[in-house]
């Protein structure tokens, strides 16, 4: 049949390809005499029974049975067809494509829409790290990211960029460059609403990049303006958000190294990794950790480092994380950085060895969790105590061995001072506790608290009224600008369901965990008391929140300025850098 990948191509890819180079970048296989062995990629395990022969080009997994040569592999591991995969690998060993009957595939409609969009979206990065470094639209962009300590080799390796603040200038370039309206429609660099407008504009860009380095697709962070902080790239046909992890392709010879991956947040915290020399760190992309990215590093690593933020969104997502690292049989590690900070804070302000010393100071996952329940619970009571241990027994569930699940029960008696015989007989009935401890509280008279909606409360309500308007909110505020605890609570849990792309009413009064605020909440949306001025309810509340914030500075400010008595001419300047900082912060107050 004509347009058909000739047989010697075919025989040429499986015969030149290295099968146990391509498997091994997605488990790690050891070599015993002729054969190698390793962790299947294809279902979980603990003990290797996945087997790769390279002399007869075939692999067999003596657990679940998978088995076939290079090409089958990579057609099940990345979810391709027969056609693509041969590509794939003719691409990798740098064999040219023959086609049967002289046929030139460059005359014929290409089904192969997953590489035309790889093409667009590395000639769209390409385009954008252009515009960043080398002309003047980028100039505040690159003016950004300098300020933020990051190197010009660093903006090369992970080929930064800018989107122009014109939205319809990317259609206009790339329709220029024969790429047709109907293909660009389709691409997800467009609105679909307003097909001229581009996704992403005036943004900071991150090309996104598969395991093999191609750009597959991208994000965007807010430089000016109104709108989400960070925007991704959803979907597409060469992109699964779920299955992708941002500077894998960077990471996995490390990865592989050391046995150890560190998760982080986001792109700037992975790359401040990565610039101090710390090239494990790797980030899920706009979503919770999720079972598929675990299993592109599970077959390497026997350490899992967690470095989310310090927020109740972070810690939320911390805990997500270490269960899910459990139950696939990984250890867990915390990294806790100092003072909150994020890690591209800490490279910036102290540099490369300090996040080196956070990193090597990572915590047992046990000991994370035990001193987080101590904060959450009342546990100098005995109610605190059972809800704490409770909330521990998911841990120990979550264990993969005997031995560990015993120890992290003693480690829980000992930090909470149990009877061990108590502690077995709940975690072995402890559905039955939870309903015990239910029921008590259940039984107990319940007050409701009066909450007054005060400006924090009002400005939060009014995002929960509208929620499309939250992503304006949190570009403008951050949790440690409210001082009122409910307030606190509400925005955590906006922020939870906004991280997880699940922003719902419904979500957030679930992640609130406050019977009380959740009534407020409700009564509030039932009320629709901010239905037709919600946006200037949470222009006005910010407003009042920063200025609330500059006053305290200012008292502090005024605080120094009164105590200090200057001796030196060293002092004389800093002092008058005070009364400078001091006048600022007035000329601010008086806008």
């Amino acid at each position: 049949m004509a347009g058909l990948i000739s047989k010697e191509t075919i025989e040429k890819v499986r015969n030149t390809s290295d099968i146990v180079a391509v498997i091994g970048e997605y488990t790690h296989l050891e070599q015993r005499g002729t054969d190698w062995w390793g962790c299947c990629p294809f279902h979980n395990e603990k003990t290797p029974s996945f087997h790769v022969e390279p002399d007869k080009n075939f692999y067999y997994c003596f657990g679940c049975h998978a088995k076939g040569d290079i090409i089958t592999f990579v057609m099940e591991i990345e979810k391709v067809s027969y056609v693509d995969a041969i590509k794939m690998l003719a691409k990798r060993a740098g064999i040219a494509i023959e086609y049967t009957d002289g046929y030139d595939p460059k005359q014929h409609e290409e089904n192969d829409k997953r590489s035309e969009y790889i093409e667009l979206y590395e000639r769209t990065a390409s385009m954008f790290h252009y515009l960043l470094t080398e002309t003047e639209q980028g100039k505040a962009a690159l003016s950004y990211i300098t300020k933020r300590a990051l190197t010009k080799e660093t903006i090369e390796k992970f080929k930064l960029g800018y989107s122009p603040a014109d939205r319809r200038w990317l259609k206009s370039f790339l329709k220029k460059k024969n790429f047709s309206e109907e293909f660009l429609n389709g691409s997800g660099l467009f609105s679909k609403k307003y097909p001229d407008t581009a996704f992403f504009s005036n943004r900071l860009m991150f090309p996104i990049f598969n395991r093999q380095g191609q750009v597959v697709a991208l994000g965007g962070r807010l430089l000016e303006g109104d709108g989400p902080k960070y925007l991704n790239s959803g979907d597409l046909v060469q992109y699964k958000k779920g299955e992708t992890l941002y500077a894998f392709n960077f990471a996995k010879n490390t990865i592989r190294e050391k046995k150890t991956v560190i998760f982080c947040e986001g792109y700037m915290d992975v790359i401040a990794y990565h610039q101090c020399g710390i090239t494990n760190a790797v980030a899920p992309l706009g979503t919770a950790l999720t079972e598929n990215q675990i299993h592109i590093i599970k077959g390497f690593v026997d350490t899992v480092l967690l470095s989310f933020d310090s927020d109740g969104a972070g810690q939320t997502a911390t805990i997500k994380a270490i269960l899910l690292c459990r139950k696939e049989g990984l250890k867990a590690m915390v990294i806790q950085l100092s003072g909150g900070k994020d890690p591209a804070e800490i490279m910036l302000s102290y540099g490369a060895e300090t996040l080196t010393n956070e990193v090597n100071g990572a915590i047992l996952d046990s000991a994370f969790l035990l001193s987080k329940l101590a904060k959450d619970y009342p546990v100098d009571t005995p109610d605190g105590k059972t809800q704490a241990a409770l909330a521990f027994f998911p841990y120990i569930d979550a264990l993969q061995s005997d031995i560990q699940k015993e120890s992290c029960l003693e480690q829980l008696c000992q930090t909470f001072n149990l009877k061990p015989e108590a502690v077995r007989r709940d975690f072995n009935n402890r559905e039955q506790a939870r309903e015990r401890i239910q029921t008590k509280q259940l039984v107990q008279p319940q007050t409701v608290r009066e909450i007054k909606l005060n400006s924090e409360l009002r400005v939060l309500m009014a995002a929960v009224a509208d929620l499309n308007k939250y992503s304006m909110l949190r570009n403008e505020l951050t949790v440690n600008d409210f001082e009122d605890p409910l307030a606190r609570k509400l925005f955590i849990a906006l922020e939870e369901c906004y991280r997880a792309e699940e922003l719902s009413f419904l979500n957030v009064l679930e992640h609130c965990n406050d019977a009380d605020l959740q009534r407020l909440v409700t009564k509030v949306i039932e009320t629709k008391e901010f239905s037709q001025k919600d946006n200037q309810v949470i222009q006005d509340g910010i407003h009042l929140i920063k200025r609330r914030q500059l006053e305290k500075q200012r008292d502090k400010l005024m605080n120094r300025i009164r105590q200090f008595h200057p001796s030196t001419i060293q002092d004389t300047a800093l002092l008058q850098d005070l009364l400078t900082e001091k006048m600022n912060i007035d000329k601010k107050l008086q806008q």
